[in-house]
């Protein structure tokens, strides 16, 4: 029989975790949440939880708004190039752009990061994006949960996901029974894929075998991986703006889905979106992927955002004024269509010349 001094020591660290570094990766990214903090949130990181001040946010009678996401197989592209200090963006921007369209300004952000075995450098630039995203959107980083789990994980790999709550005063809280036949539709330009369509993305490049490190074929002043691994826009302040100036009466966030199934969401059973796809130009990269995986034009429209990232709705009054405020925030406008009185049953987008424009 084996004595008891002969038996081997386990340890938490054989089994796969290693407390120490989780440690020093919390206090690697204790300085990268202090960089977030904004009035309501101190921003410090170690408790079992987090506080936010709505009053000293300067809120009078506000509604909570939340929203959780992740940022899908995008993250499988980041590990295949090894590139991980934008896809933090990514995580937070779909999370906040989905607080912005109800007319709320994201206030503090919470990220789940799950791995096999942690990675201190990868990691740390992993939170380093989502501090960025977060000082871009205006909102603390003020707390997360990182999560080692040997074997559930193949080695490199790892996944995340987003939670953030925002707050918006009652009286502008965003509501589809503003929305009028004759409103103008304006398009605010995308940097990219942004965060969805990537399973198509990804198959692409598996069955055409492309080279990540190659030049772009549409555009060779960057390789095909910083293509496609662009950081989703983060439209919050510029679309506070508009909100706070009483000009936008509806906002929708063009993800999975694409332009067909968001807009929809923000629209009453009465009105449609008609869209001018002569209005805005298809960006190279989704011509190139359209061409090289013969995308027929309502799929392209249907799963990636096809250049407009947000879609923004104003009455024609203040159209001009709108135009004026987001193109000084930053924005790239365009007039892509309108709302028109819906007839019967009838599909709530409708895209004019999208085949000539898309697939030419």
């Amino acid at each position: 029989m084996t004595s008891e001094s002969s038996k081997k020591s386990y340890s938490y660290k054989d089994a796969g975790v290693d407390i120490e570094a989780g440690n020093s990766l919390v206090n690697a990214i204790k300085p990268l949440a202090a960089m977030t903090k904004r009035s309501g949130a101190n921003a410090d990181l170690g408790g079992f939880g987090a506080l936010f001040d709505l009053k000293a946010a300067g809120f009078e009678d506000p509604l909570l708004v939340s929203a959780t996401d992740g940022v899908g197989t995008k993250l499988k592209l980041a590990i295949d190039l090894d590139k991980h200090d934008t896809v933090g963006i990514d995580l937070v921007a779909m999370c906040v752009n989905d607080l912005v369209v109800q007319g709320a300004e994201p206030l503090f952000f919470l990220d789940y990061f799950a791995t096999g075995g942690l990675d201190v450098e990868a990691t740390r630039d992993i939170v380093k994006g989502i501090a960025d995203g977060c000082v871009q959107a205006g909102c603390a980083l003020i707390g997360g949960e990182t999560a080692e789990m040997p074997g559930m994980y193949a080695k490199g790999d790892y996944d995340m996901a987003g939670f953030t709550v925002g707050a918006v005063e009652r009286d502008q809280l965003l509501k589809a029974d503003t929305l009028n036949e004759g409103d103008i539709l304006l398009g605010l330009s995308s940097s990219g894929v942004h965060s969805n369509g990537y399973s198509l993305v990804r198959r692409l490049i598996a069955d055409f075998d492309l080279d990540l490190n190659a030049p772009a074929p549409f555009d060779t002043s960057q390789n095909l991986g910083e293509a496609l691994i662009a950081p989703t826009r983060i439209y919050v302040k510029s679309c506070l703006a508009g909100v706070r100036a009483g000009y936008i009466k509806a906002l929708s966030h063009i993800t999975g889905g694409g332009l067909y199934e968001n807009i929809p969401r923000i629209l009453p059973e009465n009105l449609i979106a008609e869209l001018d796809a002569k209005s805005w130009p298809l960006p190279p990269l989704f011509q190139w992927m359209a061409e090289i995986g013969n995308i027929a034009e309502r799929e392209l429209a249907t799963t990636f955002n096809c250049g407009i990232g947000m879609v923004v709705a104003v009455a024609p009054a203040n159209k001009s004024a709108l135009i004026q405020l987001l193109e000084e925030a930053g924005e790239t406008v365009f007039e892509i269509g309108r709302l028109s009185a819906r007839t019967n049953d009838q599909e709530q987008v409708l895209i004019n010349d999208l085949e000539e424009a898309f697939l030419k």
